[in-house]
């Protein structure tokens, strides 16, 4: 692959991916919807999802693509149409991301939009991959004014989930855009184990210095702190999506990324050392 697109360059998916690219020698196209962002060692196209004249003109000369939207309450929409687009562009590859057990019937409506454009990618009749990654380490980072104040609160109870990196996903994702071997493939991304959000506060007490301890707290109480934050839709999805993680349907460890990558999936010890600052940053 000559030229890789890339969607939500400036994520927190792409902005690790691009590197990834790079370093295996590909040319890469950062899509970002914000004028005013360049994104180094990319070419940088201004491209909305939502505008499919702007999408259509990104695409142009692009062997591969890869495909993340923003959250979004149409996303599903805006995935598809940016999958038919790549189609008439001569795309060679599509990878999507996907999200673990995403499934149509599904009482988590995330899961059941993935599962929408994974099916109809599948039928699109496009070289596809499908990367399915479990809940991101990273979006600890949207704890950290609670983790300042010494605890996490989430409707978990103590179920485990097989958390995974968003940089193991992005080296996962670099592999299937630029290698054969892939095409019609799913791969369930997740970390090296399991790990309840009791063993995340411990993790995070050892790199702060201080005592972060995890506190279960009930759907009602998680929407409410999330009021104004988000929009409902939003809270209520990621209110399903807990309800998912506290059922226990999150717990699989699966291999991909190791067998990917051949490096091991990141530990929530090791995100929790890379990360220490960005913690320390918020006391």
């Amino acid at each position: 692959m000559d030229t890789v697109l890339v969607t939500g360059a400036t994520g927190t998916v792409g902005s690790a991916l691009i590197p990834a690219l790079l370093a295996r020698g590909v040319a890469v196209r950062a899509m970002t919807r914000d004028p005013g962002r360049s994104v180094p060692g990319a070419e940088t196209v201004v491209a909305d999802l939502r505008d499919p004249e702007s999408v259509a003109a990104a695409l142009k000369g692009v062997d591969a693509a890869f495909l993340n939207s923003p959250s979004a309450a149409d996303a599903a929409t805006h995935q598809i149409r940016f999958a038919d687009l790549a189609r008439d562009a001569g795309v060679k590859r599509l990878v999507l991301l996907s999200q673990y057990a995403a499934n149509a019937d599904s009482p988590v409506r995330f899961l059941r939009w993935h599962a929408e454009v994974e099916e109809y990618v599948r039928k699109l009749g496009i070289d596809h991959t499908v990367l399915r990654p479990n809940l991101y380490l990273q979006a600890l980072l949207g704890f950290s004014r609670t983790i300042a104040q010494g605890f996490i609160a989430a409707p978990i109870g103590d179920a485990a989930v097989s958390a995974i990196d968003t940089r193991d996903i992005a080296a996962a994702a670099a592999v299937v855009l630029t290698d054969a071997g892939h095409t019609g493939r799913t791969y369930t991304l997740t970390g090296p184990r399991a790990v309840t959000h009791t063993e995340i506060a411990d993790a995070l007490s050892m790199v702060t210095g201080r005592s972060v301890v995890f506190h279960d707290t009930s759907a009602d109480q998680f929407a409410a702190a999330l009021n104004g934050l988000l929009p409902p839709w939003q809270v209520d999805g990621l209110i399903e999506d807990y309800a998912h993680y506290a059922r226990g349907e999150a717990a699989e460890v699966h291999t991909s990324v190791a067998d990917l990558t051949g490096n091991p999936a990141r530990d929530v010890t090791d995100f929790a050392r890379d990360y220490a600052a960005a913690f320390e940053a918020v006391r």
